[in-house]
């Protein structure tokens, strides 16, 4: 640390006779403004790189060429520097491979998909939009951009991860399966009648899916990528946002993930195989097998550790429209709220009509929705604001920082002495 007597020494000094002094190598602190140019160059940068005013180098443009806190430019740092100069000449040269990125990942998914059907467990599609990420940082040019990827998305696909696997297991909980009280509240809802039975009597041809069924088939597909999306949209442009979403997604879904474990439900189709219901057919699986993709109807098959069937309480389906719904509300257009508002609803009727959910487990998905996100929201916004001033009471107490820093008090005062 520099000591105020080393800085006040040659103040004090110019009140006495000047000696003749011999040329030395050792320069004053003011002997810069004489030096040749290159002999000084990359000083100011190193005064600036050691943080200013710290405690363990003197204020910025108090140390020379002899300052004894200098930090040596050498390091690590400097070599890796030095290394990624000495591949220039390869990277100008395969500087037009990076175009091949999004061409070969689109490659990848095609086969994917002729081989496997379309993705829609969790864990498969965090990965091929991690794989979409990784592509266009590649493809932007970015150093290390892909390293950003898997920095901010693999903790995430992690937790994912972790709770379909749960989730999985909460189908084998030791509490009896519900589907009464469903069953009863819907009928007062349908006026004595199931709203999925009443709506497959009206609409459904078995075996001959009208035009209306592939949109709703589209709608109910989207549950497994529309919100990954649209993090990755924000990721990529409002970071700040990003993890706001992604803190109330997680919520939500581990809200839901609980009530699996302590209510398991029936859906509507479930409840009418067991005899509680007249015939229903699953209309979204009907379809994509009528559709000539019969990979994708895979997502409705029994045997995957993911599977389960009586997580119906409460509709996760319904769950994730509603919070998109609610977190670009308030600063979204007259159109794009329009947007907002019918994919809540076209969401909630396909679950309806398809016999995936009751109307109460929509309805409590809406629920569950909004009291995460406006509870979830306020602490939110509380910590942000208590952060925020505390950031301004640091930047009061620091004071402003002038373009060039005055003569310590000290030297001040010995020098007019």
């Amino acid at each position: 640390m520099t000591s105020p007597l080393h800085l006040v020494r040659p103040a004090a000094d110019t009140s006495r006779s000047a000696p003749v002094r011999t040329p030395s190598t050792t320069q004053s602190p003011n002997a810069s403004q004489t030096l040749d140019p290159s002999e000084t160059e990359g000083v100011g940068a190193e005064a600036d790189a050691d943080g200013g005013t710290d405690g363990s180098s003197g204020p910025r443009g108090s140390s020379g060429l002899g300052g004894r806190n200098q930090k040596p430019r050498s390091g690590w740092r400097e070599r890796l520097a030095t290394i990624w100069d000495g591949t220039a000449e390869v990277r100008h040269k395969a500087r037009f491979l990076r175009l091949l990125a999004w061409p070969l990942y689109f490659v990848a998914l095609w086969r994917y998909i002729a081989d496997n059907g379309l993705p829609y467990q969790n864990d498969v599609v965090f990965c091929w939009l991690i794989g979409a990420l990784i592509a266009a940082a590649v493809q932007s040019g970015h150093r290390f951009g892909w390293l950003r990827v898997l920095r901010d998305w693999l903790p995430v696909m992690g937790a994912v991860y972790l709770y379909s696997l749960l989730r999985g297991y909460g189908a084998h909980t030791p509490w009896a399966v519900h589907w009464r009280p469903q069953l009863d509240i819907d009928k007062v809802f349908g006026f004595g009648q199931v709203w999925s039975v009443r709506l497959q009597q009206w609409l459904y041809t078995p075996g001959h899916p009208h035009w209306y069924d592939y949109l709703f088939t589209t709608v109910y597909m989207s549950h497994f990528f529309a919100i990954f999306i649209v993090l990755a949209a924000l990721w990529q442009r409002r970071h700040d946002r990003f993890t706001r979403l992604l803190a109330l997604y997680l919520a939500l879904t581990l809200a839901g993930f609980a009530t699996y474990i302590l209510y398991p439900a029936d859906p509507p189709w479930l409840a009418a195989q067991n005899g509680h219901l007249p015939h229903l057919t699953r209309v979204v699986s009907d379809v994509l097998t009528q559709s000539k993709l019969p990979e994708a109807g895979s997502i409705f098959e029994n045997g995957s550790q993911f599977d389960n069937d009586v997580a119906a309480m409460p509709s996760l389906h319904a769950s994730y429209p509603m919070l998109l719904a609610l977190f670009f509300w308030p600063t979204a257009g007259r159109k794009t709220r329009v947007l907002l508002a019918a994919y809540p609803l076209l969401m909630a009727f396909t679950l309806v009509y398809g016999a995936e959910h009751f109307v109460i487990d929509v309805l409590m998905g809406w629920l569950y929705t909004a009291v995460i996100y406006f509870g979830l929201t306020r602490v939110l916004d509380r910590r942000a604001a208590k952060r925020a001033t505390r950031l301004a009471d640091q930047e009061l107490a620091r004071g402003p920082l002038p373009d060039s820093e005055p003569a310590p008090a000290g030297a001040t005062a010995m020098t007019t002495a």
